[in-house]
């Protein structure tokens, strides 16, 4: 049964861009649906990340009708472009009925046919609840829409199952990719595997090892991207899918720590995805945080709570580069979570880390990767089982790294240097060249605006016929108003990480 809830959507209307494309459609005599993804997330009442339609028309007959469209695939889908300010909404794709026979690399069908109705296009559909199609129809001139559900899409929506349509080994052997879609599906909506479904993707598993890489880590970045990403990586290996995927991950499974850890390794870096996905980390800390431990069951030395994982960040850095690369991920997403795996591991206690130790820190990771580090440095230790991911002594490192980060004041800063001085000044390198660069500075940080060649060298040749007394005055001055400027700025830095 739908909820009231769901019912009461029954009434309401499709965007104008499906109902023009429908409407043109009919009246050239051709059915049309709207199905898939789209009509599964209007019954739950989500918006649809994208729309398609299903239709008896062939590809030739859709392009006719919809002269703004292009096709580029060999399952006759044509895109329209409906010129719309939703985005959602810019390209609608529009595929014949259509039948999959044979499936021998277990991804693309060997050939298709088209199919006589919606159906027959249904039945060829992964899941139920994403074989469901709707259509509008004029009944005492009003629009209402009709729901075709031959599965009980519907119902499986309200229990919240993923189920397989059919027979779940013959939708697997169809395209084995299909079973790590089971899992997304799980993950991003929180629903559970059907038994007979959840069954069949652990028997025939190994199916998956004939799907390419990318579309692997097309996947596995959805599942790693949602809220629950650690639900869905455990859902995975639970599965026997992880294996397929990282097995180097599985590795950890059951591996003890030590005394500064009450999770085993495979349940650390699944607590430390978690965090991550909880503050909704980017994918680059995310990946980090669930393989920042990758190669502690490799190097671990010793038992109980005296066991050691030395040099397992250095090479945890080497298998992360193998793994991502195995998945074809961008050589640019490679460098940057290997280089946070590489370096999660920094050492930092107030007082004991020079700010010149902190510089190495910031050249070797990366200035544009250090608020990156930190974060994987909280899922770090939140997946520790510690309850605060920053502590003072984190703080203190962002107030650090932000401090050796910034611009020094200097003379650096102005627009002309030493060699402006003596030329103009006639004079050979001394404190006066110094000094009058200091009291140029005291300008510049005064009234930004002043920072103009042209002022600066006439403020230089009035400089220069002062007394040596006179600038050395002005040269004091100038110092004593550099370091308040200095001492506000990093009165401000610690304020902002909260630091005393």
């Amino acid at each position: 049964m739908i909820s009231k809830q769901k019912q009461n959507w029954y009434g309401t209307r499709l965007p104008e861009e499906i109902r023009f494309i429908t409407q043109k459609l009919k009246e050239k005599g051709f059915k049309a649906h709207v199905v898939g993804g789209c009509v599964r997330d209007l019954l739950r009442g989500a918006e649809p990340e994208d729309w398609d339609v299903a239709t008896d028309a062939k590809p030739e007959e859709i392009g006719n009708i919809f002269l703004r469209s292009f096709s580029n695939n060999k399952f006759g889908t044509v895109t329209v472009l409906t010129g719309s300010e939703n985005p959602r909404l810019k390209e609608i794709e529009i595929t014949p009925f259509r039948i999959d026979e044979k499936y021998t690399d277990k991804r693309h069908p060997d050939k298709i046919k088209w199919a006589k109705n919606i159906e027959e296009d249904l039945a060829r559909r992964d899941f139920t609840v994403n074989a469901i199609a709707i259509k509008q129809e004029m009944r005492d001139r009003r629009q209402e829409i009709k729901i075709i559900d031959p599965y009980e899409g519907q119902k499986d929506l309200e229990d919240k199952i993923i189920r397989a349509v059919g027979k779940a080994k013959d939708r697997f052997n169809e395209d084995a990719l299909r079973m790590m879609r089971a899992v997304r599906f799980a993950t991003t909506l929180g629903f559970k595997i059907e038994t007979k479904t959840e069954k069949a993707i652990k028997t025939n598993s190994p199916w998956l090892q004939a799907i390419s890489k990318e579309r692997i880590r097309d996947e596995f970045l959805k599942i790693i991207m949602s809220e629950r990403a650690d639900e869905g990586v455990e859902f995975l290996r639970k599965l026997s899918l992880l294996k397929y995927i990282i097995p180097e991950l599985e590795e950890g499974y059951g591996v003890s720590q030590n005394k500064h850890h009450i999770y085993e390794c495979y349940q650390h870096s699944i607590m430390s995805l978690k965090y991550a996905a909880k503050k909704s980390f980017n994918k680059y800390v995310r990946l980090a945080a669930l393989l920042h431990d990758i190669a502690k069951p490799r190097v671990k030395e010793g038992r109980g709570q005296d066991a050691t994982f030395y040099n397992h960040e250095i090479v945890g850095a080497k298998m992360t580069v193998q793994i991502l690369s195995r998945l074809k991920f961008p050589k640019k997403d490679i460098e940057k979570i290997t280089k946070l795996v590489r370096y999660h591991l920094f050492y930092y206690n107030v007082d004991e880390v020079s700010e010149s130790s902190v510089r190495r820190l910031v050249r070797k990771a990366g200035p544009e990767s250090m608020e990156e580090l930190l974060q994987v440095r909280m899922a770090d230790r939140i997946g520790s089982g510690v309850p605060k991911a920053e502590p003072y002594k984190l703080r203190h490192l962002k107030y650090i790294i932000d401090k050796v980060s910034q611009d020094p004041i200097s003379v650096k800063m102005i627009k002309v240097n030493g060699e402006d001085v003596m030329k103009i000044l006639k004079i050979k390198p001394g404190p006066k060249v110094g000094q009058v660069l200091d009291i140029l500075l005291s300008y510049v940080l005064e009234s930004p605006n002043k920072n103009e060649k042209e002022f600066l060298e006439k403020e230089i040749k009035k400089l220069g016929k002062l007394s040596e007394e006179n600038l050395k005055s002005l040269d004091q001055k100038a110092r004593k108003a550099r370091e308040v400027i200095e001492t506000k700025r990093d009165e401000m830095t610690k304020k902002k990480y909260w630091v005393t």
